[in-house]
């Protein structure tokens, strides 16, 4: 393949290579899937457009990994594909717009996996569904695994995110999910994408806590006591344990362990038992951090 561009204000200049990669993240955004080449990208590359060798346009020349702020092999491409259906919605629209069903999803993990039951990491996993949005409106939940979309596998939440937004909203999508271990469909007539807002709940230490560092390294309290909330608040993380291993801090507020809701460390600790009685070696946790609500593996620790 070849790219072109205007580096260093030099004109048209082509530099050649190969297709290294695709659906390659860089860390930009959820949407990410970026071509990567070799062929040479430097200063003013960026937006010309990159040719296999029958002259097909393949991509546009969009961003590089560089360490010295030069070219050294490793570039990416926005796919032609996904610029010729952004321009059409330019067009038609004047803005881009990307199919929406309201839910936070996070990657699956094996540690989750395994407390859900579940013999691979594969799906997108719901922490929490937005209110009012698509996904609660035709009953997701907390916990459920989007596994399918419209009869095609979902990988992971990246590739989630990707066959969603390429839709167009007002589309009914057939999904397909595992709940509680029970596969079930659902249709989600979906969205428009909104502006991102970002939502910061702070919760401050408070007493009385109970201890629970023997099991998984961190000591909690009642919410409601502490921010006028449901759930237990983490009040203290042992540096050295599970907790704090996995992510937890101080002021994270504990939703439900196991599938269950807990307003205090004894519904915890019968968490934990009907846990270990399952055979199960990780716990999984709802947890609502400062900026947004997740799952949490933890190792099950001896009670």
């Amino acid at each position: 393949m070849v790219a072109v561009g205007n580096p260093f204000g030099l004109g048209g200049t082509v530099t050649a290579g190969i297709v290294s990669a695709e659906g390659r993240d860089i860390g930009g955004n959820p949407y990410d899937d970026f071509i990567q080449i070799d062929a040479p990208i430097n200063k003013g590359n960026s937006g010309g457009p990159a040719f296999d060798v029958d002259g097909n346009v393949i991509g546009v020349n969009t961003a590089i990994f560089s360490p010295t702020g030069g070219s050294i092999g490793i570039g990416f491409d926005i796919p032609a594909t996904t610029a010729k259906a952004v321009v059409a919605q330019l067009k038609e629209k004047g803005h881009v717009a990307r199919g929406w069903i309201g839910v936070q999803v996070q990657p699956m993990t094996a540690d989750i996996a395994d407390s859900l039951g579940m013999k691979k990491a594969e799906g997108a996993l719901v922490a929490e569904p937005q209110p009012n949005s698509p996904a609660a409106r035709a009953g997701i939940e907390a916990g459920d695994v989007i596994t399918n979309v419209n009869g095609r596998a979902v990988k992971d939440s990246r590739e989630l995110a990707q066959k969603i937004a390429a839709m167009v909203p007002g589309t009914t999508v057939k999904l397909e999910l595992l709940s509680h271990g029970r596969a079930r469909t659902l249709y989600v007539t979906l969205g428009e994408l909104p502006k991102q807002q970002v939502a910061n709940s702070g919760v401050e230490q408070s007493s009385p806590r109970s201890n629970l560092a023997p099991q998984l390294g961190l000591s909690v309290a009642p919410a409601d006591r502490v921010a006028g909330q449901t759930g237990v608040v983490v009040t203290a993380v042992d540096p050295n344990g599970a907790a704090a291993e996995r992510g937890l801090h101080t002021g994270d507020v504990i939703l439900d362990v196991g599938g269950k809701s807990v307003t205090n460390a004894a519904d915890m600790r019968a968490a934990l038992s009907n846990a270990r009685e399952q055979g199960k070696h990780d716990v999984l946790m709802r947890v609502k951090t400062a900026d947004v609500t997740k799952f949490i593996a933890l190792p099950i620790g001896q009670g």
